[in-house]
């Protein structure tokens, strides 16, 4: 008779087995929440996916358009998002933010912070105490988090663009063939601390300008510290784009195909006559 000790071998085996069911239980919670923050990022963002005109009415409107452009992982969704909408009185709200993280505890503080931030705007509330607002929700959030945003009305039967910042890479504007940022008012990041006050500014924009706003993420691997340049160098395709939809296509041509560590959105607003 021959005698065998396998006890270390059944304790392999039944350890190997435990791994496998426990990875397989982790790629299913991983692939479940993944399908749940796409599902919620899907229903949060605006549906239009072409060209938007705002006021649907009137002279001086915006022809607006935005991407939402992916990392280089498919399962980092992020908070990431872009809005337009018109309001009552006729002006239109435009914005972009971001919120750190990925998944689906990101994609529903976007959810909570976007909300609030359409009905603030709704009620009038002027885009710097918007901000402050925007702070005091993220700060006393049961999942605190930080973020970024840009929050711009546009008044179309004046021209006049009113807008303010938190931590937030300020809009491009884009005149003549040529782009420049703008100078951002005072604002901390959301989130960071309380009590702080927003500043806002105002700019007076011309039929033809186009209206750049977008999140940090949007830019190239090869060039992470180039800032806004990669953008502004796109302003000879934005003189000769005739909508806000074409310019969009540049930038999804120049950034779309790169291998991008983080998510990004953008937004463009082109003034009408």
């Amino acid at each position: 008779a021959v005698l065998r000790d396998v006890s270390d071998l059944r304790r392999s085996q039944h350890a190997v087995r435990t791994n496998h069911d426990t990875l397989r239980r982790r790629q299913h919670r991983a692939q479940t929440e993944h399908r749940m923050a796409v599902e919620l990022q899907e229903t949060v963002l605006p549906p239009w996916r072409d060209s938007l005109r705002l006021p649907s009415q009137g002279v001086g409107a915006l022809d607006v358009a935005a991407h939402y452009l992916p990392s280089r992982s498919s399962s980092l969704i992020g908070g990431d998002w872009y809005d337009a909408m018109e309001l009552p009185d006729g002006r239109t709200v435009l914005t972009v933010g971001d919120l750190t993280g990925h998944g689906i505890r990101a994609t529903s503080a976007m959810a909570m912070l976007l909300g609030a931030l359409r009905g603030m705007a709704v009620a009038g509330i002027e885009p710097g105490a918007l901000m402050g607002h925007l702070n005091q929700l993220l700060e006393s959030s049961v999942q605190p988090a930080l973020g970024s945003a840009v929050c711009c009305r546009f008044e179309p039967s004046t021209g006049v663009l009113t807008w303010a910042q938190a931590g937030h890479p300020a809009p491009l504007l884009f005149r003549d063939g040529k782009g420049r940022p703008l100078l951002p008012p005072d604002g901390v990041l959301l989130g960071a601390t309380s009590g702080v006050a927003y500043e806002q500014d105002e700019v007076h924009l011309l039929p033809g300008d186009v209206l750049v706003l977008h999140t940090d993420g949007l830019n190239r691997h090869s060039d992470r510290d180039a800032g806004p340049d990669a953008l502004l160098a796109l302003a000879p395709r934005f003189a000769q784009a005739r909508t806000a939809r074409e310019c969009v296509r540049s930038v999804v041509t120049e950034f779309g195909g790169t291998e991008r560590l983080d998510d990004a959105c953008v937004l463009i607003a082109r003034i009408g006559a």
